[in-house]
């Protein structure tokens, strides 16, 4: 899965790139088009019988479904675009909700109403906490827009395990929280009492950790092993005990032999009844056609009930006064922009376009297809059946890579890396949560800081230290200290910098 186009990466395989081509959805009705326009030579060739027909129409109506197929990509990538957008959108408010939590929420709390205060190293845990909700509001977010219900995931599990699971007084499957309840199937029950212990895993096959994979170039049939690596990203979030395996974080349809050569599956449909069903849940990435298999829709909104989490203490910070007024507002405006941009996805993924334009634009080029070998027979011979082909391919190409990128959130080569944007999310939060927010006077007065640069090399220390009232003895005899020789500092500094940095 890549976000670049795969026919230009050269960390990609040729089978990947195969894959990440159309020419397995549209194979049949190739061949379909070619058998009619070799049928048309063969008859008009080797028979007095001439299948010809006007060809008056022919660039009129070619040139039209070429600007109809042409709007139809267009559209789709203008939804392959805004599903970026949209997730460059999660990014910047996750950091913007990470920054606001991390450094303007006071760990000085006064005590509360018939309680205590809380420790410095509980305020750290409890900010710590929300901001690792925020990056499982992402993960969330990718996993609901595949279709992929529920939380029991490798890489979003560990992440909300703590949240509550029940309502205020409730110990029963009859009082679970909506996101709780929508994650159990009844394959695995849920122990209401287990006994845990911390850190521990149950059995191997909670492992918090997938083999993720990064190959080296490869073959078309298979892989240089010597540069192989293991990419292994769960190994970094909390070890839990859990009741269920975990889902791996990324499911993408296998790719089997058969999906290089999709004819061959009418084999695998004649011999299915005679096989036994077999224990892995393992999906064909196609259909017996070739089709690209669609994922079904998610019927649980776990995004929506971490934000619920997440809101909830924004609104418990405002009320005890532990941030400031104006940065609450923009608290509760990142984790509401959060809620829009998921609904903006939504909308990308569950709007297709009416099946009345596509039927209808699908019957014009058919039609259009049928009738190409009468009317180009007569001029081109038995070129008409290379000709046919190529024009098939090329119209119904385009239609049908308008189709698969207009909902760019699967597992198809071509769809948005949505692993990749979680990572990054996760890396940047990690980022801020590594700085000690530190008093500012406790690094800008070091011996490394040249705030004046270049008019005047000094360090703050240096400077500090040669007089309280700031001279500088490169402006001339006529120099008066304080103010007025700073702003002069200052001014030739922005003539040095704009000379130099103009061409």
């Amino acid at each position: 899965m890549v976000a670049s186009n795969p026919m230009y990466s050269s960390g990609m395989s040729l089978r990947k790139k195969f894959l990440a081509t159309v020419i397995n959805d549209i194979w049949p009705e190739t061949l379909f088009f070619s058998a009619i326009a070799t049928m048309v030579a063969a008859v008009s060739m080797l028979t007095d019988h001439k299948l010809y027909l006007n060809n008056g129409l022919l660039g009129v109506l070619g040139t039209v479904l070429g600007l109809v197929i042409s709007f139809r990509t267009s559209s789709a990538y203008e939804r392959y675009s805004d599903g970026r957008k949209m997730w460059t959108n999660i990014g910047t408010y996750s950091r913007t909700l990470a920054m606001i939590i991390w450094i303007h929420i006071s760990n000085d709390r006064p005590a509360p109403p018939n309680g205590r205060a809380p420790t410095q190293l509980e305020c750290i845990i409890e900010k710590k906490t929300m901001i690792n909700l925020v990056q499982a509001l992402s993960v969330s977010i990718k996993h609901y827009l595949r279709g992929e219900s529920g939380v029991y995931y490798q890489d979003l599990y560990p992440l909300v395990c703590f949240l509550p699971r029940y309502a205020k007084g409730g110990s029963t499957e009859h009082d679970l929280l909506p996101m709780w309840h929508a994650s159990e199937d009844g394959e695995f029950p849920l122990e209401h009492n287990p006994q845990r212990g911390p850190g521990s895993r149950s059995n191997s096959t909670n492992t918090m950790t997938s083999n993720y994979k990064e190959e080296a170039p490869s073959t078309f049939f298979g892989s240089v092993r010597k540069h192989h690596k293991t990419f292994d990203p769960e190994k970094v979030l909390p070890v839990v005990e859990v009741h269920r395996p975990l889902k791996p974080s990324r499911s993408p349809p296998r790719a089997g032999f058969t999906d290089y050569f999709p004819f061959l599956k009418i084999f695998k449909l004649i011999a299915k009844p005679f096989r036994k069903s077999p224990g892995s849940q393992d999906v064909d990435m196609r259909a017996v056609l070739g089709k690209k298999r669609k994922p079904k829709p998610c019927d649980s909104n776990v995004p929506v009930e971490i934000s619920l989490f997440l809101m909830n203490y924004a609104n418990v910070m405002i009320r005890a006064g532990n941030i400031p007024a104006p940065l609450a507002g923009s608290l509760v405006g990142a984790i509401s922009s959060i809620q829009d941009t998921l609904s903006n996805l939504e909308r990308i993924a569950d709007t297709p376009l009416p099946f009345a334009y596509q039927a209808h634009l699908r019957i014009s080029i058919w039609i259009y297809l049928l009738a190409l070998p009468f009317q180009i027979v007569s001029t081109f011979g038995w070129l008409t059946i290379p000709g046919t082909a190529f024009t098939t391919f090329l119209y119904l190409g385009f239609l049908e890579i308008g189709q698969e990128i207009e909902n760019p959130f699967n597992y198809d080569l071509n769809d948005l890396d949505l692993d990749d944007f979680c990572f990054m999310i996760q890396r940047e939060l990690h980022e801020i949560t590594a700085h000690p927010t530190p008093d500012p006077s406790e690094y800008v007065f070091g011996p490394s800081n040249q705030p004046f640069a270049p008019a005047d090399r000094r360090t703050a220390q240096e400077l500090i230290q040669a007089n309280e009232a700031y001279t500088h003895s490169d402006h001339g005899p006529d120099s008066r200290p304080g103010s007025h020789s700073i702003q002069r500092t200052l001014l030739k500094g922005w003539k040095a910098v704009d000379s130099s940095t103009r061409k």
